[in-house]
This record gives C-alpha cells, structure tokens and sequence, in this order.
C-alpha cells in the first residue's frame, strides 16, 4: 500500500490519552448547539463565553471520568486525523451518575451546584428507565467532526459500537438519549428501536435501544 493510500484508510481504534483533547474539541462542536445542555447550562441568561465555558468543563471533566473509569472511548480515524468519536458507559460500571467527587468538585465550581444536580438527576432517571436490561451500553455522546456529517461517519461509528457490544459477553445491546429529532432517524436506520420519550426541564428527548 502507497503513503498515500495508507493515509486514507479509514479504521475504528480505541482512543488514546494523546486523543482526549482533539475528542473533547469534536464533542465542544457537536453539542454547542444541543438544546438540554442549553437549558442545564443556562446558555440564553448567560453570556455566550460564560455558556461555552461551561460546556467545555463539562466535556472535560466527562471525558476524564470516562477515562478514569475504564469506559470504551471509541474513535474513527482517516490517516492520523480522529473523525468521529463515541463514549460509552457500561452498566454495570461502578462508574454512577454521581460520577467522582472530584467530577462533582470541578463541574461545581465551573458550571454551579444546580446545573451538576440536574446533570446526575438526568442520567440517574435513563438509568432508571433501561433498568428492565442487565447488561448494557449507554452511548453518552457522540460525534462527527464539523464538515463532514452525512458522508458516513455516523455510521461508520455505529457499526463499530455494535462490533464492541457483539463481542461483550451477557450484553443486552447499546442505548442512547437523542434530543434533536434530526439525529434519531440516523439511529433509527441503523435498528434503534424507541423505548420511550423523556422530558427533562421541559426539553423532550427519545430514548432508543438497539438489542445485540
């Protein structure tokens, strides 16, 4: 294979310490605009740098978590370049909504107490939801890098996810929580099924599950 081919080949990896920063700035980009994180976030009474703020220290400190926790951070690379990336969390982790008390120390000094609150009462009441599965994935984010959504990348990465379920043993398959109905028809051809529809601080979402 030439240099230049070999640059091109496009492969699924597990994601490396040296990637957290470009994944952080891929999540920043694709959830700017995410309207519960807006409304947790207080991005209308906030000034816009005082939002993007706390939206980076969010991502920052979740991708750490992950990171600590030992949770499948799954990125799409063409060349040397990370496309897309996804980040999962497994059931039956120890890793809880609360997080660590250093997650919750960090997100309450950059974004306050009641935007954290309401970030652990989210994830605690999806949890809560898919409890009817023993063992599952929780896709948590996702994303594509700007430019190059529907060029397959979305689905690309998908597929990786359900090669990583396929080979975990006792898995009942993978979840994900979609607020912007532009994205849940992607999910939707892809064999997410919808469970059912969540509203959070008055901002509805669908909560999808694909079985292995």
């Amino acid at each position: 294979m030439s240099e230049v081919e070999q640059e091109e080949t496009i492969k699924a990896v597990y994601l490396t310490a040296e990637d957290i920063n470009i994944a952080a700035s891929l999540l920043y980009q694709a959830y700017h605009d995410d309207p519960l994180l807006q409304d947790i976030l207080h991005a209308k009474s906030s000034d816009p740098q005082s939002y993007e703020k706390k939206l980076r220290a969010l991502i920052r400190e979740e991708l750490n978590s992950f990171w600590q926790g030992h949770q499948p951070l799954i990125g799409i690379m063409k060349g040397d370049t990370l496309k897309a990336v996804a980040c999962m969390i497994k059931s039956a982790t120890e890793l809880q909504a609360e997080r660590y008390w250093h997650w919750r120390l960090k997100l309450m000094l950059s974004a306050g107490y009641l935007t954290t609150q309401q970030l652990i009462e989210k994830e605690k009441t999806i949890r809560q939801e898919l409890a009817q599965y023993d063992h599952y994935f929780y896709l948590a984010f996702i994303a594509v890098a700007p430019g190059l959504q529907k060029q397959g990348y979305g689905r690309y990465l998908l597929r990786a996810l359900d090669d990583l379920v396929a080979s975990t043993a006792n898995s009942s398959g993978v979840a994900v929580y979609v607020t912007r109905d532009e994205l849940t028809g992607l999910f939707i051809s892809e064999g997410f099924e919808s469970l059912k529809r969540l509203e959070f601080n008055q901002i509805s979402g669908q909560l999808l599950f694909k079985h292995k």
